[in-house]
């Protein structure tokens, strides 16, 4: 076994007033946040606020930076009648958008892209993984790309916008998918042949800036990490460190293998994570080695058994079953949106569901049907 890999996570919010409307105020809650370990960031739009953990070792310190982050963010918007809320698509109709976040970048953005700039406003998960060299970086993205669908399927956790069920249970990968950059990225012969892609993609206009290259799985231009953004962002800071321990895990696999990565063309693997932003956790996902649609439960445990040692290794393994098997009792985040939606009606519950601070007390409840 090579050294412990390090990790971390950055996760966006929306930031909505107590009906779940989205709020213009985000960089207030980000200024007035207490101080913790990591930083709080705006995005894009001006509803959105970001968290960055700073560099981990164990699970444990993750999680403790991502609950201490949430919570400051949370209790700053308390003092302000504002939520925070871990959704990967707005919740609530809107009459009057927050609108861009004001910004010379993000204003080049908007004017650049146009209505993709305004519209596709969701939330993601984002988790980078230490690694040795950027030839290691485009190994790991080669070895990866097929599980991508697990991973977004995972902690899918999108299925309501505008108070409406869109019948996806991420339908923030459908939106964001919108940008030029953005879905899975091709399989690389090298870095070079990475960097000339990224060059192709700046001469076309298509991107304005290295940091934005959106695929699913990309170099980290700002740090010495291969970065993994296919992910919602999770209902839970214990649903984010989960995704983040298998991520490490099958990092640590990819820089390990012995055997060259996979060859799954990009046509097949955009339909992969079509099925995969469907069904989320409660229905089928394709099989990253032959593609057949098995249920994503099963697929979660057959990954737990192969990565076993590795998890165990890094301490993560008891943490991972325990989550897993929280999983599949409640539910993913879009299974839990929907049932509080179906439940009562309204957008609004989900909203106070989802909210930073929220509790549920349902861990014993049946588990949820496949909706496929």
């Amino acid at each position: 076994m090579s050294e412990q890999l390090t990790f971390g996570v950055e996760e966006e919010f929306f930031v909505v007033d107590r009906r779940g409307r989205l709020s213009r105020h985000a960089a207030a809650l980000v200024d007035a946040a207490d101080e913790h370990e990591g930083e709080l960031q705006t995005e894009l739009n001006r509803s959105q606020a970001e968290l960055a953990t700073g560099v981990c070792q164990t699970h444990q310190e993750l999680l403790g930076q991502l609950n201490d982050l949430r919570t400051g963010l949370a209790t700053a918007g308390q003092r302000r009648g504002l939520r925070v809320v871990p959704s990967g698509a707005a919740l609530v109709a809107e009459s009057d958008p927050p609108g861009i976040t004001p910004n010379p970048r993000y204003q080049r953005m908007a004017d650049h892209f146009g209505a993709v700039a305004e519209q596709v406003t969701t939330c993601g998960c984002h988790v980078h993984i230490g690694i040795p060299d950027k030839e290691a970086g485009v190994r790991v993205i080669n070895h990866v790309r097929p599980w991508l669908p697990l991973l977004l399927a995972l902690t899918a956790n999108s299925p309501i916008e505008a108070g409406a069920d869109t019948g996806y249970a991420s339908w923030r990968y459908r939106q964001w998918t919108q940008w030029p950059s953005a879905g899975p990225p091709p399989r690389f012969s090298s870095h070079d042949h990475y960097q000339s892609i990224v060059d192709g993609c700046l001469a076309s206009g298509a991107i304005l800036d290295r940091a934005m290259v959106y695929w699913d799985i990309r170099l980290s231009d700002a740090h010495p990490t291969v970065e993994f953004r296919v992910s919602d962002v999770a209902a839970t800071a214990q649903e984010a460190v989960l995704l983040a321990v298998l991520i490490r895990a099958l990092t640590h696999a990819a820089l390990n293998a012995t055997t060259p990565a996979p060859e799954l063309s990009n046509e097949i693997l955009r339909a992969r994570l079509w099925r995969a932003s469907r069904d989320g956790f409660t229905g089928h996902c394709p099989h990253p080695l032959h593609g057949d649609a098995v249920p994503t439960h099963v697929l979660v445990s057959d990954l737990l058994l192969d990565l076993a040692p590795i998890l165990r290794e890094n301490g993560d393994y008891d943490f991972a079953c325990e989550q897993a098997a929280l999983l599949a009792v409640r539910g993913g985040g879009a299974d839990r949106q929907r049932q509080t939606l179906e439940h009562s009606g309204q957008a609004e519950d989900v909203v106070s569901m989802l909210a930073v601070g929220y509790v549920d007390n349902r861990a014993t409840m049946d588990a949820p049907r496949s909706r496929r």
